[in-house]
């Protein structure tokens, strides 16, 4: 594979790239290893970032983290403190950065070698500050194709230009990092994982524009064993919820983020998509559609339970 340089591209300004473990509490611990695999055969090597940061938030076996450290010694551990979030987290890992741009990548994600090159050009024009690549869901067989269809994660678009967009996940974005610092996450929601929602309403409607690089292209773990199913769909209703009554109920039905004939729109253009590419998932449909329906359900009663109760779920997580 070839590696290019950063004077291969005179203009690329220095980068940061932060990930954190905080979501390997609920995943495969194999996946930070396969996370960091990925990012080791990027084109652009992440040893020409200023830092790569790995928040630690305990969740990970410490012999875990000295052998990944020991095998990418470009990888710089940091211990977060205590009792802090995904989102502060990530904030965190922007505070200690020195590179120009914050690439963020999540340890349940695994990332094309073009990924961190793609998503990197387009900072060459001074005017852009957000670049969000896509991510779409990791899995074969019948509980793939079930979470291909219910889970978050869209498929990609397969386009090639850069485009406009409305959201980011923070598991494949960049930023300028004096943008981000001064237009911060906000972490004083009651959310778990919809953040990234509100902040992006916000940035728009401050009249910044997001960037969707469909070339920067990465895959994410679906929920992995029971437990952690049977939280997430919960959550999801309940963030569906929170995201609905923060941006209001106008904003809310037409934004392709939360509202529901967004979210209707999206699950029909993804069965379209996935059955296209993919026929042989025709195969494991109908044994996917309990899984699917399960998610759904775990979805609407979360959204049922934090309608009544607004602060009970993510309360009952916390505290497990």
């Amino acid at each position: 594979m070839d590696r290019l340089s950063k004077k291969t591209i005179p203009s690329l300004p220095s980068f940061s790239m932060i990930l954190e473990t905080e979501n390997l509490a609920n995943a495969d611990l194999n996946g930070l290893a396969k996370s960091l695999a990925s990012l080791a055969q990027q084109t652009i090597s992440p040893q020409l970032a200023n830092e790569v940061i790995l928040i630690d938030s305990g969740d990970t076996p410490t012999n875990l983290l000295e052998n990944v450290q020991i095998e990418y010694p470009w990888l710089k551990i940091h211990s977060a403190p205590l009792e802090i979030d995904y989102y502060k987290a990530k904030i965190f890992g922007a505070e200690i950065a020195t590179g120009e741009i914050l690439v963020y990548c999540d340890s349940d994600c695994i990332y094309e070698t073009h990924w961190l090159e793609n998503l990197l050009t387009p900072f060459t024009q001074e005017n852009i500050q957000i670049v969000a690549g896509e991510t779409k869901t990791r899995g074969k067989k019948i509980y793939g194709t079930a979470m291909a269809l219910a889970y978050i994660f869209p498929n990609y678009s397969d386009e090639e230009q850069l485009r406009e967009t409305t959201q980011y996940f923070l598991n494949n974005v960049a930023f300028r990092r004096k943008f981000f610092l001064k237009n911060p996450i906000p972490t004083q929601l009651p959310l778990y994982r919809g953040n990234c929602a509100i902040h992006a309403y916000n940035l728009r409607s401050l009249g910044y524009q997001i960037w969707r690089q469909p070339q920067a292209r990465a895959t994410h773990a679906p929920p992995f064993g029971l437990s952690h199913f049977f939280w997430r769909f919960l959550l999801i209703g309940h963030d569906y919820y929170w995201q609905k009554k923060l941006l209001g109920e106008k904003i809310a039905e037409n934004d392709p983020i939360s509202g529901l004939q967004g979210k209707l729109a999206v699950f029909d253009n993804r069965v379209g998509k996935l059955f296209a590419e993919e026929r042989d998932r025709l195969f494991y449909l109908p044994f996917a559609i309990p899984i699917i329906l399960a998610a759904l359900l775990l979805i609407f009663l979360g959204y049922l339970i934090t309608y009544f109760q607004p602060k009970f779920l993510l309360s009952v997580y916390n505290s497990a």
